[in-house]
């Protein structure tokens, strides 16, 4: 609570309700000077930070080693000491998703460019000792005009191997002119034209490295609509699954959005683990270590839902035991579907 003089004026700024006291019946803010020294600013700001780094840091506690102990907090009715469900869940997704799209790719290419391996060839054969960068002028013109006649080589020899995921067609002239005069039994169907009209667009204008690299991009960055989209059907199996009177669909709703934060922190921890271990020199020890992270890591993402689960709703060990397995597995079936749904999506939205 501030500690500034009160108004003199009664009447709130917010709504113009009168006040009786430090704050508003109405609106709850708090009648008090807006204008403010910058003293006054700084304190303020200070104190907020404060509290929210205690509130932040306490529910990331609570969030990773205690299952569902933020939900049945939140659900009694204290919420001022964490962080609201809602938030918690967009702050770890934001973070989680643009730490991942911001990093750059460990098997980036040398130049950035898909020259295959015929490149990698050249420029290590005329220095062994070359690693990521080259020198300005470092390569001659002749060197650089045979490394491109290579590159183009390469992506010759790429769209061929594609070709049978292509059909067997090449361009789509051939896809158009077999659409055109073939006999009837021997045309596609509409859909059929369209995905292999899409398919033989993408791989012409691209290398399988080129497809698999704007792939993973686009699919990851489509990642957190998968999530948003997924979670109120998580909530809905666990509507079903549980007693009605004493469970709201509104109670898993928060369930749903811990649980999902705690999976994306966790992804969020191991991704910032992998990313500081290879700025090290590989070792044995570094693998272990790195090794057994990952295996802590998935085991307890994977192991976090029985006992959340179990201390949540308050059921016997047996028969949360058998929920849990039913729901995942009818949320694993769920989310492949979904997947598959999203994998599509993307690659029709390649070019």
């Amino acid at each position: 609570m501030s500690k500034s003089p009160l108004r003199k004026d009664k009447t709130c700024l917010n709504c113009r309700y009168v006040v009786e006291n430090r704050f508003c019946s109405n609106c709850g803010q708090e009648n008090i000077d807006p204008r403010k020294t910058f003293f006054h600013l700084f304190v303020h700001f200070f104190e907020d930070l404060t509290h929210y780094e205690n509130a932040f840091w306490k529910t990331i506690k609570n969030l990773l080693i205690k299952p569902a102990a933020l939900t049945k907090e939140y659900l009694s009715g204290k919420r001022l000491s964490y962080l609201a469900p809602i938030r918690l869940y967009i702050f770890i997704s934001f973070v989680t998703f643009f730490l991942i799209s911001v990093f750059p790719n460990n098997d980036s290419e040398l130049l950035k460019i898909d020259a295959g391996d015929s490149i990698g060839k050249i420029i290590t054969e005329k220095n062994p000792k070359v690693n990521d960068i080259i020198p300005p002028g470092y390569l001659s013109k002749e060197e650089l005009d045979t490394i491109q006649k290579k590159i183009n080589k390469s992506k010759e020899i790429n769209i061929q191997k594609d070709s049978a995921f292509n059909f067997g067609i090449k361009s789509i002239q051939e896809l158009d002119s077999i659409q055109k005069f073939a006999k009837k039994k021997d045309k596609y169907s509409s859909f059929e034209y369209y995905i292999i009209k899409k398919i033989v667009t993408v791989t012409e204008n691209n290398t399988t490295k080129e497809i698999i690299q704007k792939f993973s991009e686009s699919f990851i960055h489509d990642i957190p609509k998968t999530l948003i989209i997924y979670m109120p059907f998580f909530a809905f199996f666990l509507w079903i699954f549980h007693n009605k009177k004493r469970w709201y669909y509104f109670d898993h709703g928060i369930f749903t959005l811990h649980y999902f934060s705690f999976l994306l922190l966790i992804i969020l921890i191991l991704f910032l683990t992998d990313k500081t271990i290879s700025l090290f020199k590989t070792s044995t020890l570094l693998n272990f270590i790195h090794g057994f992270i990952y295996f802590i890591g998935f085991s307890w993402m994977f192991y976090y839902f029985f006992p959340a689960h179990h201390r949540f709703y308050g059921e016997s060990r047996l028969i949360s035991f058998i929920k849990t397995i039913f729901l995942l597995f009818i949320n694993f079936f769920v989310i492949i579907i979904l997947l598959l749904f999203f994998s599509f999506y993307t690659f029709i939205n390649l070019h």
